[in-house]
């Protein structure tokens, strides 16, 4: 159990590299909008179009980004929604069985099925090097990578969560503990 609660936490700090590189495109994307809107509002003024598709794509595209890569931080820190109906009046280590069955069982198998359902979306793409149909817009192929990344990003730290899990149900690893991992962030 030592071993793959090290594994654990290799794969708790990977996700929190992934969580900071999401965390910093938030003020860009904000940059990208702001300049957006003011170009459309400037351009008004003078009579001319000053935006582009191209930064209107950037903007959907860091969004995205954001949401993609930040999926993983979020369930490494339990900020995921869920319907505690339940579950608040749990034992911690029921919870932790309940947890540890809902990653393995449902989180996991689900993120799978994205992979397997999205790969071909995702090969065509690259293979036809797609590109957005409006003038001066972006590739598409490059963002739609991260239908592929993101779910396998949550694989990763599935694994690292149904470990600990796993750790707290069987009275390996104090729950309290996994809850203060849950609040450490950046």
């Amino acid at each position: 159990m030592p071993i793959l609660l090290r594994i654990s936490r290799i794969i708790d700090t990977f996700t929190e590299w992934v969580g900071r590189i999401a965390y910093f495109l938030v003020p860009i994307v904000v940059a990208v909008g702001v300049w957006n809107v003011a170009n459309r509002y400037v351009g008004r003024a003078i009579g001319r179009t000053l935006g582009s598709n191209f930064y209107i794509e950037a903007q959907w595209y860091i969004f995205s980004l954001i949401f993609l890569l930040g999926a993983a931080y979020a369930l490494k820190h339990n900020e995921h929604v869920r319907v505690d109906v339940f579950y608040s009046n749990f034992s911690p280590q029921r919870k932790a069985l309940v947890n540890f069955l809902g990653t393995l069982f449902f989180l996991i198998p689900f993120c799978g099925l994205l992979i397997y359902f999205g790969w071909p979306y995702v090969e065509q793409s690259w293979r036809i090097r797609e590109n957005s149909p409006d003038p001066g817009g972006l590739p598409r192929y490059i963002i739609k990578t991260f239908l592929i990344v993101s779910p396998t990003l949550l694989i990763i730290q599935g694994i690292s969560e149904a470990i600990k899990y796993f750790a707290a149900w069987r009275g390996v690893l104090d729950p309290s503990q996994v809850e203060e991992e849950h609040e450490t962030r950046l």
